[in-house]
């Protein structure tokens, strides 16, 4: 009876970690299909912005479309909002490593690159469209920052929506260890400390939020 309680046993535990190593190496696999959809759309994203910028460099010396170069930007800002939400739901499932935190970076260097883009388009072309930039907390947020952000999020995804083509959302994280962009943050006086924060055509720096209104209002 011994003998057969330990055959038992043992055949018990060689399932479990045969279950256990399977579901690891599932869990490898899918995330590994995760991080290289990010990077394919990606890599997509910064051809268009190197298009964009190339563009921007040999009318520049001639003259500016600024019809051309605004829809362009739209276009690009909607594609980057887009993949943006595609990551996050990636980054909501359980990581197995620090890939996808490795993409994200490479996202919030291109939305540097918009937002800065998007400035000058205003100035220059006194395009009509607003800049709306998030930035959040994205290491390790509190609780309490997670639920904040969580509203944040929802609104402005309710905001796009409704207004479409005349704001250009810009999400980014604020604590990612690049220069890029802590300096356009230093530009526009956001602070770590103060995030999440959402900056209105560089101007109106809002904390606090309840409803996408109390965004239009400044629109």
């Amino acid at each position: 009876m011994l003998t057969s309680q330990k055959h038992v046993f043992w055949q018990a535990l060689i399932v479990t970690v045969l279950l256990f190593g399977a579901g690891i190496f599932m869990g490898i696999i899918l995330e590994n299909w995760r991080v290289n959809r990010v990077d394919y759309l990606y890599r997509q994203s910064e051809i268009l912005l190197l298009d964009l910028r190339a563009h921007g460099e040999i009318a520049g010396s001639t003259y500016i479309d600024c019809e051309t170069s605004i829809a362009q930007n739209l276009v690009f800002a909607d594609r980057v909002f887009s993949e943006a939400e595609t990551l996050a739901k990636y980054e909501g499932a359980e990581r197995l490593s620090g890939e996808l935190e490795l993409e994200h970076k490479k996202y919030d260097v291109l939305r540097a690159l918009l937002w800065s883009r998007s400035i000058e388009l205003r100035k220059k072309c006194k395009a009509d469209f607003h800049n709306v930039v998030y930035i959040y907390d994205y290491d390790e947020p509190t609780l309490e920052i997670v639920a904040k952000q969580g509203v944040f999020s929802r609104i402005l995804s309710e905001l796009k929506e409704k207004r479409g083509g005349d704001i250009v959302l810009i999400p980014m994280a604020g604590d990612n260890n690049l220069s890029s962009v802590s300096l356009m943050m230093e530009l526009y006086n956001v602070s770590e400390e103060e995030l999440p924060v959402i900056l209105i055509d560089e101007g109106v720096k809002i904390t606090e939020l309840q409803s996408s209104e109390e965004i239009e209002e400044f629109l």
